[in-house]
């Protein structure tokens, strides 16, 4: 997809830089003058974003392949993979509010899907060295899944990685998941957090199902519950008792630490 925005490249980079940096750049070279530190990292700067930028442009189009070159250009230029998965988010976003006034579709938003995950993936590697072993001397356990009658994954995968990058042991149950599945897997998992997501208005009731089957089976206090999604609000996480609401993976991450203090 075209952003708009002309660019140019370097020899030798393999990311293209933004026109205006490379005028510096040939202008310095004509001149014959070295590059001033400011310059220098301008043109890094403009290089990184532009990574980035061709990485979000690879899911707004569609497109797998492109996703993971842009991807291998990222970890090869050094560039933050967290930036890097913000912007993927931020690609979906814009795909996700053209679903809703119907300018993409359902197959344009599952390759979309696919782009994010085989980015997401040559990125992970980098994101898990970020990890701190020091944070928890025995990892916090979360059991994470989308509610039954919801097939979307790509919010959930997001989060779960972001979890897993942020000290936790994260046990992924899936998309369209019965309610009593996740109660289950935290049970055999030992997780200390259910983390619940619903991606559609329809779908969210099931949220407050797998609460109320946990206080059925009185094990509601043994569990912190976290739900997110599209659709999910606060006020929707305060009336059906969930312990805490997240709008994005970073915040989740936050939350589920602050819920264990």
């Amino acid at each position: 997809m075209d952003s708009g925005i002309k660019v140019r490249r370097l020899s030798g980079k393999p990311c293209p830089i933004v026109g205006v940096s490379a005028r510096k750049l040939s202008k310095a070279n004509d001149e014959q003058k070295p590059f001033s530190v400011s310059t220098l990292l301008e043109v890094t700067s403009m290089a990184n974003v532009a990574c980035i930028e061709e990485l979000k442009n690879a899911i707004l189009d569609f497109d797998e392949d492109a996703a993971v070159t842009a991807a291998e250009k990222i970890i090869k230029e050094g560039v933050s993979p967290m930036d890097a998965i913000d912007a993927m988010g931020d690609a979906l976003k814009v795909l996700g509010d053209k679903f809703q006034i119907m300018e993409v579709f359902l197959p344009e938003i599952l390759l979309a899907t696919d782009a994010f995950k085989a980015g997401l993936k040559v990125l992970e590697p980098e994101l898990m060295k970020t990890i701190d072993a020091g944070s928890f001397q025995e990892k916090p356990k979360v059991v994470i899944g989308t509610v039954k009658g919801d097939v979307h994954a790509v919010g959930k995968d997001m989060v779960a990685t972001m979890l897993t990058v942020g000290g936790f042991d994260v046990k992924d149950v899936g998309a369209d998941v019965d309610s009593e599945v996740f109660i289950t897997a935290a049970e055999e998992f030992g997780a200390q957090i259910i983390g619940l997501s619903a991606l559609m208005s329809t779908t969210m009731p099931s949220q407050k199902e797998v609460i109320d089957f946990l206080e059925a089976k009185g094990l509601r206090n043994k569990y912190k519950v976290i739900v997110g999604g599209g659709p999910v609000t606060p006020q929707w996480a305060e009336q059906i008792g969930a312990d805490g609401f997240s709008k994005d993976a970073v915040e989740a991450v936050e939350l589920a630490k602050s819920l264990l203090k």
